[in-house]
């Protein structure tokens, strides 16, 4: 899928020129936490979201602690001044805005959000704003998808082949053929594992193999096995 398979079109959006208070109360009326800030072209200029909005000083929010002053560059302090201060848009928002193109997998979605931190990404096109995609539009994709199913008819030691091959390509893959039996279809797990993050991860390698009809999970964890469970040796 691509950003504009998900992406919201009718996009809210603000000039430089709306005054901060009518910022505020679109996005608080709209229930939205950021908006777009676009010039009379339609171009992007800007965005603003709840963070721009924190420290006001009609809210009594703007002052620093004073010994975060003291390690705060004066262009730091000029800048939250004018946040502070500021009556439009245009004073608040942030001008370095972190945009996608339409045709850009959702790979590149998440990972562009996760790495600078954003919870919505403008969806430019020619260098204008043509939609938005939010962290609620890509839950909403997933919940659409449902699972990934797929109808498939193999053989036991085709399944194991497949598991085991899977399990080879992770670093905390059961590696022992011992340790994985294939039956009707269910696939059985043995053997010791360091973490339960560890053991939710074969299960769920095992269970995207198609053709898998469940997984039976008798791996135990490192401690329990010195314990004093004796599972087959994992080689």
């Amino acid at each position: 899928m691509q950003a504009r398979d998900v992406m919201t079109t009718s996009v809210e959006t603000v000039r430089p020129d709306t005054p901060v208070h009518e910022v505020a109360r679109q996005m608080a009326d709209k229930r939205i936490s950021g908006m777009p800030v676009v010039d009379d072209s339609g171009k992007l200029v800007g965005m603003v979201t709840e963070g721009d909005l924190l420290r006001r000083v009609e809210l009594g929010t703007e002052q620093r602690p004073g010994w975060l002053q003291i390690f705060t560059s004066n262009a730091k302090l000029a800048d939250e001044y004018v946040h502070a201060r500021g009556r439009s848009a245009g004073d608040v928002m942030s001008h370095d805005v972190v945009s996608i193109e339409p045709t850009a997998p959702l790979t590149e979605v998440v990972e562009k959000m996760e790495r600078n931190r954003v919870k919505r990404l403008p969806v430019l096109e020619g260098g204008k704003l043509v939609g938005i995609v939010t962290r609620g539009n890509l839950v909403r994709a997933l919940g659409a998808a449902g699972p990934r199913t797929e109808s498939v008819e193999v053989d036991d030691r085709r399944l194991r082949d497949q598991v085991l091959a899977e399990f080879r390509r992770l670093p905390w893959g059961l590696k022992a053929e011992s340790n994985v039996v294939v039956t009707d279809g269910v696939v059985h797990l043995w053997g010791a594992v360091n973490t339960p993050q560890e053991q939710a991860a074969l299960r769920v390698a095992a269970e995207g193999i198609p053709g898998v009809k469940r997984v039976a999970d008798h791996t135990v964890l490192v401690e329990a096995a010195d314990e004093g469970f004796r599972p087959p040796p994992i080689l």
